[in-house]
């Protein structure tokens, strides 16, 4: 059955009219992008296989353009529409964020931070460097791969700090297993660069782990 033979508070368009977006799926939202399905199947149905084919909305929107048009229904068309879209979200973010206190807005920053972090395949580490008023000065990925004592480095942190005259910084890095949680090694290190920033006094506000779910703040949990 065609979409528009839907009840009309079942079409994804509608609904979202009628709802918000946030009252939609996954699989409505994508058909909504899609536009249109394939012979013998709906917007909504080629969504669902496309889910199911990239384990879920994470694993297609950090596909690359080789597996992405690889999908049925879609192409490079698709595929340059959704990085526009993506980036128009994170510069968005960025906006609600980059002229106020970043601490009267936590969600806005954890949501900033998710929108970069959230979709790499990688395990990457980042950081917000701060003026003195805690507002976004920028923001740079500065180490890839697993984040440990070896392939995090106080000093080129502390050179970043220097360049960009923060007076704070929060540090973010995603675990792409999906879990949240700080580990052992993720409290070493973090130890270790605020120690090491203490030094030209420039402030560890915070150091945010993003997962499949959301986010973990070493703040909220006492633990700097």
């Amino acid at each position: 059955m065609s979409i528009s033979d839907w009840p009309e508070q079942d079409r994804p368009r509608e609904k979202l009219i009628q709802r918000g977006a946030g009252a939609l799926s996954d699989a409505e939202l994508l058909a909504i992008f899609l536009r249109t399905g394939v012979p013998g199947r709906s917007a909504v149905d080629l969504a669902r296989d496309l889910l199911a084919d990239f384990g879920g909305l994470v694993g297609l929107l950090s596909a690359s353009q080789a597996q992405f048009c690889a999908g049925k229904g879609l192409g490079v068309a698709k595929y340059v529409q959704l990085r526009a879209v993506l980036e128009l979200s994170r510069r968005y973010l960025r906006a609600e964020i980059e002229k106020r206190d970043v601490l009267t807005s936590p969600e806005a920053v954890r949501n900033y931070l998710k929108s970069r972090l959230r979709v790499l395949p990688h395990e990457v580490f980042a950081c917000l460097f701060l003026d003195n008023r805690h507002r976004i000065i920028e923001y740079r990925e500065l180490f890839r791969g697993t984040i440990d004592g070896a392939s995090v480095h106080p000093r080129e942190v502390v050179r970043e700090a220097m360049r960009w005259n923060a007076a704070a910084v929060i540090f973010a890095h995603n675990h792409p297993s999906g879990v949240a949680e700080p580990s052992q090694a993720d409290l070493r290190i973090t130890e270790r660069l605020r120690d090491a920033l203490a030094l030209v006094d420039v402030r560890v506000l915070d150091h945010i782990v993003i997962g499949e779910g959301g986010g973990t703040s070493f703040a909220e949990r006492g633990l700097l």
